[in-house]
């Protein structure tokens, strides 16, 4: 065809006629398109198809010229159409910090349909340099913050192909970073025995906090989401439907759990059921105490005149509790030096109290789909991915289990 033109090994222009201007001059629109991912005998094929559209993109007017476009163009636009409308506020948030931070200033002078392999390879590799840190740490960053980059920049790309910006990945055409995969952190059944009696002695807030969060496994937004019509004590359930959150240019703001499979309804153990029952009556006081100045915001976990409570709340007291703990151990003169190891506590974040949820009940045999529904995973495979470590140690026992039976019942023959 004269409107395609082979340019070079893999490369084609494309020309669609578009009538005449004014003056009697022909209007001509031209695309360049690479076709190296493409195989040698189907790339005519694929030429004229790549017109065919292009001519139907002009005549609908809906055509943008891809070949002018940048990387930074293009994630605004996804930023904008894709993002803002699909993904939870903080997630957008998140990858605004990385794009804008580290990307768009390495990348996003790059035309979007020259972007290479290579680019990516070199923007990696800068990342491990020493200096790149925001912290002043030296290193470069960790292989798994780099893993996050590249799969930030991936999803964005894969749509830029959706939307026929260009024709393939650069990033699905190298090796992501690997990452080492490590046990989620997490208590152990005796530290946890441990913290729930130091927790005597504190607020019942917090005390009734950490309770659900090692016994319902919860993220912290979806505990700082919950209200009293969530909880039905004669049932033993608690209904998690929301999630609070905080942006500094949103303030605090409630939301949908991150998927639907984060709505739930879980049981709760009659201690958890007890404690929330005990802390409706404290704050039952508080709210009487207070009178007019209480702002009944209808929360489980308020902050102290009744609104809900900031998001950060639990992980940051939970932080103090563990550092006080350890602080005072480390103190305490009447316990000697080589025995204190044995009464500290690993510092381990508010997230670690799920994943102890998680970890323990898989320790005690319960199926992993059971696992997977209360922690409000979307698929299985996602809990079976993060707690690999557990699932093997529950492998190892149930293979000990069968060699035992066996073991048992060809002793009884011998014997027999």
């Amino acid at each position: 065809m004269a409107n395609i033109q082979k340019r070079g090994e893999n490369n084609y222009r494309l020309t669609v006629s578009c009538g005449y201007d004014k003056k009697g001059k022909q209007i001509r629109k031209y695309k360049s398109i690479d076709l190296s991912s493409i195989p040698a005998k189907k790339q005519e094929a694929e030429a004229e198809r790549q017109w065919i559209l292009f001519k139907e993109e002009i005549e609908k007017g809906i055509y943008f010229d891809t070949g002018k476009i940048t990387f930074e163009d293009f994630i605004y636009k996804w930023l904008k159409e894709y993002a803002e409308v699909n993904l939870a506020p903080k997630t957008v948030s998140r990858y605004k910090e990385i794009l804008e931070s580290r990307v768009i200033p390495c990348l996003g002078h790059t035309k979007l349909n020259k972007l290479q392999p290579t680019h990516l390879t070199e923007f990696y590799n800068n990342l491990r340099e020493n200096g790149i840190r925001k912290d002043n740490k030296t290193g470069g960053l960790s292989e798994r913050t780099i893993l996050h980059h590249h799969r930030v920049i991936s999803t964005i790309l894969n749509t830029a192909v959706q939307w026929q910006f260009i024709l393939n990945n650069p990033a699905e055409r190298l090796k992501p970073p690997k990452v080492e995969k490590k046990e989620a952190k997490h208590y152990t059944e005796e530290q946890i025995q441990y913290i729930f009696e130091l927790l005597e002695d504190e607020p019942i807030k917090y005390k009734t906090m950490i309770y659900l969060a090692v016994f319902g496994g919860m993220r912290m937004g979806e505990l700082a989401g919950l209200e009293w019509q969530d909880f039905k004590s004669e049932n033993q359930m608690l209904t998690i439907r929301q999630s609070s959150q905080y942006l500094p240019d949103k303030g605090v703001f409630t939301k949908s759990p991150k998927n639907e499979s984060s709505k739930r309804i879980i049981s709760l153990p009659k201690s958890v059921v007890s404690s929330l029952n005990q802390y409706k009556l404290w704050q039952n006081g508080e709210k009487a105490t207070l009178k007019n100045l209480w702002i009944d915001s209808n929360r489980i976990f308020t902050s102290k005149n009744g609104e809900p409570m900031f998001p950060d709340t639990p992980s940051q007291w939970f932080h103090k509790f563990i550092k006080r703990h350890n602080e005072s151990i480390k103190n305490d003169k009447k316990i000697k030096e080589d025995q204190k190891e044995l009464y500290l506590l690993p510092e381990v974040n508010f997230h670690g109290l799920r994943h102890t949820n998680a970890t323990l009940l898989i320790s005690q045999g319960v199926d992993i789909t059971t696992v997977s529904k209360r922690l409000g995973h979307a698929r299985t495979s996602t809990t079976t991915d993060i707690y690999s470590h557990s699932l093997r140690k529950s492998d190892i026992e149930a293979a000990n289990k069968l060699d035992n039976l066996f073991n048992k019942e060809t002793e009884v023959r011998k014997q027999g």
